[in-house]
């Protein structure tokens, strides 16, 4: 479900996405390609990006099936782990996924953008990506988080609880 109607998101303010530095790098390798103006990933269609499909397919071609992963899944797994990994505040990553506000009133009232939180939240997320690359997790290797307890849970049996883990 969309969090705003399509004709506000196109004639609406401009919603701005503060980038990390790996990402203005990558943008700047691109430019050779892209040039000053125009999208950084265009269509074969002129003067429109490449759409949702396009993603998708490349994921098959990657071997990727639909229930595994989709384009659109990209923004719910950061979205996620943005929020379990690196601690966000909601609000935070919502406003940065160009989500209205979920108060009764937020969307009309409450026009805060969070530019120096979501700032250091996709500065952090790419540094987060680069530990992962490099098979880190949680400041320990890929090796070790695999052979650390995968699941804690906490059982109660008349008032004590004992935790476990599996």
């Amino acid at each position: 479900m969309m969090k705003g109607k399509l004709e506000r998101k196109r004639s609406g303010p401009p919603h701005l996405v503060p980038l990390s530095r790996q990402a203005v790098s990558i943008l700047r390798e691109l430019y050779f390609l892209t040039g000053p103006t125009g999208y950084v990933f265009p269509s074969r269609k002129a003067g429109v990006p490449i759409s949702d499909g396009t993603i998708n397919a490349a994921l098959r071609t990657l071997g990727y099936s639909e229930q595994e992963m989709t384009g659109h899944g990209f923004r719910a797994t950061a979205r996620t782990l943005v929020r379990e990994r690196l601690g966000c505040d909601k609000e935070i990553v919502e406003r940065h996924l160009a989500h209205g506000s979920d108060e009764e009133w937020g969307n009309a009232y409450d026009r805060a953008q969070f530019i120096e939180q979501r700032t250091k939240m996709a500065q952090e997320w790419a540094d987060y990506l680069d530990r992962l690359a490099i098979g880190l997790v949680d400041g320990a290797s890929i090796d070790a988080a695999r052979r650390a307890p995968s699941l804690v849970a906490t059982i109660s049996d008349e008032g004590t609880s004992e935790s476990i883990s599996i």
